[in-house]
């Protein structure tokens, strides 16, 4: 029931964003849930063998569904210090609209608090079904939001959203083509770069209209990709001076299961040392998946 669409680090806690936080108690909307670095690593390391058990974060939002005609849910999250900020997904009589929204966690994790005076939207960048700001960026200059569908075919000129701290709508940053669809984003490091999650549902071809995938010439794809019209990679972002572009590397490329069946990953951070954390919604099975960093 968790159809998670969210990772962030809050400090050394991990926050897992359920697209629908309502189908959890907690408080008057829901909960958010949580895992620290330490329960996660001791699993990773074998010192600990029990089930990754997250905890609820109550979440207050009054008024925030109600500001909808179709609230689809919550999208992606980040942190600067204790606001925490979310993009939102929404489908009224004119097609979709995305928001952000800012907010306020608590330092003992005790509540999450949203802001519905600061709700933004966030007008889509193609007319396409189901598909609003999926990913959040913390920058020095303000955050960053992506739209999910940036391929030649349907986003021609795509771009990130910018907002200062307040919510208040910068000058857009030129964003780089990119087939499929783009699903989280991690946070930003010293040099500016961060990485994204590329993924591609077969089902959704007719919608994307995926043009041929410039990274797959570029740098070749691994056995699993060769032979699947599933994408399931990691790409590397660089935040420039005139925008955002793609960095100089290669895509991570995940193993694909067989039979085109794809992994819906929503969720993406970077675990500092050893490579990445990913979360599924709900297909094939909501997943924590570990990616190891190559030696």
């Amino acid at each position: 029931k968790s159809e998670f669409s969210g990772l962030a680090w809050y400090g050394d806690t991990l926050i897992l964003l359920p697209q629908y936080p309502e189908r959890f108690e907690g408080g008057p909307q829901g909960a958010l849930l949580a895992l620290t670095r330490a329960e996660i690593e001791a699993w990773l390391d074998g010192t600990s063998t029990a089930p990754l058990d997250p905890r609820p974060i109550p979440l207050y939002a009054e008024g925030v569904k109600e500001s909808a005609v179709v609230f689809e849910g919550f999208e992606s999250v980040a942190f600067d210090g204790e606001s925490i900020y979310l993009t939102i997904e929404t489908r009224g009589l004119g097609g979709m609209l995305g928001y952000i929204i800012r907010g306020q966690i608590a330092p003992d994790l005790s509540r999450i608090t949203l802001d519905a005076g600061s709700l933004t939207k966030i007008k889509p960048q193609a007319g396409l079904g189901n598909l609003t700001d999926e990913a959040l960026l913390v920058t020095p200059d303000g955050l960053l939001s992506f739209y999910e569908a940036n391929g030649a075919n349907v986003n021609p000129n795509p771009v990130a959203h910018r907002f200062d701290a307040n919510l208040n709508p910068l000058e857009s940053l030129p964003a780089p083509t990119l087939e499929y669809r783009l699903t989280d984003a991690s946070e930003m490091d010293a040099e500016g770069r961060f990485w994204v999650i590329n993924y591609m549902y077969p089902g959704d071809a007719d919608k994307l209209k995926p043009a041929p995938d410039a990274l797959a010439a570029r740098y070749g794809q691994g056995a699993t990709h060769a032979a699947s019209q599933a994408v399931e990679r990691l790409v590397q972002y660089q935040l420039t001076p005139q925008g955002v572009a793609l960095a100089d590397r290669a895509p991570i490329q995940l193993e694909l299961l067989p039979d085109d069946e794809a992994r819906n990953w929503e969720g993406l951070v970077t675990l500092p040392g050893r490579g990445f954390l990913l979360l599924t919604d709900s297909f094939p099975t909501t997943l924590l998946g570990f990616v190891k960093l190559a030696d």
